[in-house]
């Protein structure tokens, strides 16, 4: 094959490109991407997470979708794609999403796991690992990650969860499910390439077994928990099982088993005092990632428009049938408990970053939405939740990347930009660390070391999510 050498100015779509430095083509995005190509991208900066600060780049080389050279020669291999950098322009690590529905709730009938568009959503947004974090139809979530394995989609990694452990989970019988059964069905999923297990709504006797035989097979547990009331688990508890991570509430003493933990976050404010302290040491000790899912409470409060402004006409993703039935809603109520929750969850998660959680936090979004603000531009949202959180911008991305790699087990192939690792990488227009929100403006997205146009992701996804017509409104709507 002949040496290509291709300038690639950022702005594509028809964009003009320079062939062998002299002659000038226009040339569509699907000419660029190629299996076969190594890239060499110049110019601009990239992050390292590690320091929390911008390095000049020199030249990013990937081939066969791992990054081989950073500031070294230009390869010689008989395709290069060079993509030519503006000094603005920033290259980070793809984003994590540790808590990314895919599930749908568009009726308010129950959910669903969307797949017609939501893999291309995600990926156009610069999150090229998900963890859904309970699948409503794991048979299909796996389906969807083989898929894109295969090419024959194009999406972000997939880790897959599984099924939910515990009463979320539609037919669970609590006193059906034993020890052995619990066992056989983390076997079943963890042959079948489960990255990890999710549990909601489950007893403490269950969940102890969950942990242990995860373990077995060198998977990580998370859970949604409680407090203790009810026969549910509070988060200590479940710590001292052997829990990986968590999900929205610390636990220990600032949620006593006498209410729910809902009940308690809203009213807490003892935020000098040794209830906080002590669950956050028993994290840090335990080294447990705490996933706090902040943005979430936004959507179901009264509307924050810096919070919950839309970049993108977010409707023109649904079917022009489901969009005409949505824009007729009218706007949804304040749930007033997560109005009063959503600052204090903010002051908790700065407790727990200057506590010495910092290495301990991971994003994940968790809005199965009901046809606004779709969950893969949730993590938009989340990013500059952290950041009114008064978390510093550098480590605002470090929790959306290297430490999401880390809470599944994957930091030595993804998470940072390293000689070595896998090029998943998301090109921004600006500095992030001056504006976390400089990161909505994706130039360029590598997942698996291809190129992806972000304008051309979204557009494939368009009209995509929700029932053509009446009739097919029942695939939609599980609980009738």
């Amino acid at each position: 094959m002949r040496r290509r050498s291709i300038l690639l100015a950022l702005g594509l779509g028809g964009a003009a490109v320079t062939l062998a430095g002299c002659e000038e083509l226009v040339l569509d995005f699907v000419d660029l991407v190629d299996e076969d190509a190594t890239y060499v991208i110049t110019g601009g900066r990239w992050l390292d997470v590690h320091a929390g600060t911008l390095v000049e780049n020199a030249g990013i080389t990937i081939r066969d979708g791992r990054i081989v050279s950073i500031g070294g020669s230009r390869d010689t291999d008989p395709v290069t794609v060079t993509i030519d950098l503006d000094r603005e322009a920033t290259i980070l690590p793809g984003f994590f999403d540790l808590h990314a529905h895919y599930a749908v709730d568009l009726f308010g009938d129950g959910r669903v796991d969307e797949t017609a568009a939501y893999p291309e959503l995600f990926l156009a947004n610069g999150v090229t690992t998900t963890f859904p974090a309970g699948e409503l139809n794991p048979v299909r979530m796996r389906e969807l990650r083989l898929a894109i394995g295969r090419g024959e989609r194009r999406g972000p990694r997939i880790l897959n969860s599984g099924p939910y452990f515990g009463s979320w989970r539609r037919g669970w019988d609590d006193d059906a499910m034993t020890p052995d059964s619990i066992r056989r069905e983390v076997d079943h999923w963890a042959s079948l390439g489960a990255a990890g297990f999710k549990a909601k709504g489950i007893r403490p006797d269950h969940l102890s077994v969950l942990i242990e035989q995860a373990h077995e097979h060198g998977l990580t547990v998370t859970a949604h928990l409680d407090s203790g009331f009810g026969n549910t688990v509070n988060p200590r508890d479940a710590i001292l099982m052997g829990i990986d991570r968590v999900e929205h509430f610390l636990g220990g003493d600032m949620m006593p088993a006498d209410r729910t933990a809902y009940a308690s976050l809203q009213e807490f404010d003892d935020f000098e005092g040794d209830a906080l302290r002590d669950i956050i040491d028993l994290y840090v000790d335990r080294g447990v990632y705490f996933d706090p899912t902040l943005s979430i409470y936004g959507y179901w409060g009264p509307h924050d428009p810096e919070m919950t402004e839309y970049w993108t006409d977010e409707h023109r993703f649904l079917t022009p049938y489901m969009r005409d039935i949505v824009e007729a809603r009218p706007p949804r109520p304040v749930n007033e408990s997560f109005a009063k929750m959503s600052p204090i969850k903010r002051r908790t998660l700065k407790a727990f970053h200057d506590g010495g959680g910092r290495d301990l936090i991971t994003l994940g979004t968790d809005h199965p939405s009901w046809g606004d603000y779709w969950s893969p531009f949730a993590v938009h949202r989340e990013l500059l939740a952290f950041a009114r959180a008064g978390v510093p911008p550098a480590d605002v991305f470090r929790i959306a990347t290297i430490n999401g790699a880390r809470a599944m087990g994957v930091d030595d192939e993804l998470g940072s930009i390293e000689e070595g690792k896998f090029a998943d990488l998301v090109i921004v227009r600006g500095n992030p660390l001056e504006d976390v929100r400089v990161a909505r403006d994706v130039w360029f997205v590598f997942a698996r070391g291809r190129l992806h146009s972000p304008d051309e992701l979204l557009a494939t996804a368009e009209g995509k999510i929700g029932p053509a017509d009446a009739s097919e409104e029942s695939a939609w709507r599980p609980g009738r």
